[in-house]
């Protein structure tokens, strides 16, 4: 212990006067540090002077000199998840980080259904918070929420700071995100950090940087200040610009993701939009193809607020998976509010990405998995409808029928079909459809769903693309 002591003090000794060492906000008291990885420490001191960093789970002491603007950063090695730790920075003066877990660490990241807090919004709560506050105490899942801010140019800080869970912090802090986090730590018993960014009403693009927009040419290319103080969280490039960038290289473990709703009228290329967006993200973050779950927007009545087509975007969501490698879908089918676009089901939201991430990045074995539509075959007047992932079979929520099926025939015209599963299938005919080609399962802006596999539900789906 003495030879440690005194080679921090040669350590710190030999470094020159300068200002203070300046870190980023998220570099702060109470962070978690993702477990056995090489992560990134960066920060900002006079221009050409040397910073020590001291890690306090290895004892070692890091050295490494300010480049021309200012900027540090070095790679250092973290161990098993455990804590509490500190981290110190000298430059002249003596920075110290206290209270540093290493975990599990994850970005939350969309528009209003991932930024809705446990106490909900206005007149629009979330189901479940009150209970939830009264046991939501834990010292080792930790929150950090990025404040809103848009930006013509990429920032290299956020606002915020780290938060122990308590019934006050929880209360202010993404529930979907909470409710992702809280099953981690229950299930994997290590530390758990979850940085929340997101604003209610971004769209996609915002989240994306100009050159990745590129081959999409129906979004907006040549972006103005105007054009940010105008459209804010719906200005392409102003999310990644002022909410994003400045947390590229805090290293993590993955990616959640609940957006789409902005997306709607532009539903035609979503799929595509979506999946530059993670490969963009993945390539600034090198960390290669890390994990990426995502919620499918749920049902809601969007003719409410004059649009309709929400079945198409949802339709693009599950194109999706095809296209992102190590990515999956949570599907909400059961869990919308046909008279609110903010739904109440936050747990099922937050706990269905959990069981995304514990059984496709951590291996926890038994959990449940989401069937989804594979084909049709014809038999006669009757439509047979089959699946993947279904090895537990496919059911309905409410009973042995379902009124949620629509079947057509050539003239593409749909009726409401009925519905009744044997096994892993699903078979539909109508009185009104006798030679079906297509067939429709709650395929409009809101439906109830209940096509369910293993406590799961099935995402709505089309045979046809009419």
């Amino acid at each position: 212990m003495r030879r440690i002591v005194l080679s921090l003090i040669i350590c710190f000794s030999t470094l020159a006067a300068s200002a203070k060492v300046r870190l980023p906000q998220f570099f702060s008291d109470g962070m978690v540090l993702q477990q056995q990885s090489e992560i990134n420490l960066w920060g900002w001191a006079e221009p050409g002077k040397r910073v020590s960093i001291t890690t306090s789970w290895d004892k070692k002491c890091h050295m490494v000199t300010a480049r021309k603007d200012g900027l540090f950063g070095l790679k250092v090695k973290t161990p098993e998840a455990g804590g509490p730790y500190f981290i110190g920075f000298k430059d002249q003066d003596y920075v110290q980080i206290n209270n540093v877990m290493i975990g599990e660490v994850w970005i939350c990241s969309g528009q209003s259904n991932m930024e809705m807090q446990m106490k909900g919004f206005k007149q629009q709560p979330v189901e479940g918070t009150t209970e939830e506050l009264l046991r939501c105490r834990d010292q080792q899942l930790r929150l950090f929420t990025v404040k809103r801010h848009a930006s013509l140019t990429p920032e290299d800080d956020v606002t915020g700071h780290w938060d122990e869970a308590t019934s006050a912090s929880v209360r202010d802090f993404s529930a979907t995100a909470y409710y992702f986090g809280r099953a981690l730590r229950q299930t994997l018993g290590v530390p758990v950090g979850l940085i929340v960014t997101s604003w209610g009403g971004s769209a996609c693009e915002a989240w994306m940087q100009a050159e990745w927009l590129k081959a999409f040419p129906k979004v907006q290319q040549h972006i103005t200040e105007d054009d940010v103080k105008k459209l804010q969280q719906r200005c392409p490039t102003a999310l990644y610009n002022g909410q994003l960038h400045p947390l590229i290289g805090y290293t993590l473990r993955g990616a959640i993701w609940y957006q789409g709703e902005d997306n709607v009228p532009r539903y035609d290329y979503y799929a595509p939009l979506m999946a530059a967006m993670v490969k963009g993200w993945r390539d600034e973050w090198k960390q290669g193809e890390f994990p990426f779950y995502y919620c499918q927007i749920a049902p809601y009545d969007y003719s409410l607020i004059e649009w309709s087509g929400s079945q198409l975007l949802r339709e693009q969501q599950m194109k999706a998976e095809t296209l992102i490698p190590n990515a999956r879908m949570a599907v909400l089918m059961d869990a919308g509010l046909e008279y609110g676009i903010h739904p109440r089901k936050k747990r099922q939201a937050g706990e269905r990405l959990a069981i995304l991430a514990l059984s496709n990045t951590y291996g926890v074995q038994g959990l449940p998995d989401f069937a989804v539509y594979s084909n049709i075959e014809i038999q006669g007047d009757t439509i047979v409808v089959a699946f993947d992932r279904s090895k537990e079979w496919v059911y309905f929520e409410h009973g042995p029928k379902s009124q949620n099926f629509e079947i057509a025939g050539a003239d593409k015209v749909f009726y409401p079909a009925e519905a009744w599963v044997s096994r892993n299938r699903v078979y539909v005919r109508s009185e009104k459809v006798k030679n079906p080609v297509a067939v429709r399962y709650a395929f409009h802006d809101w439906a109830e769903g209940d096509l369910m596999h293993d406590g799961l539900p099935v995402s709505s789906f089309r045979s046809d693309d009419w």
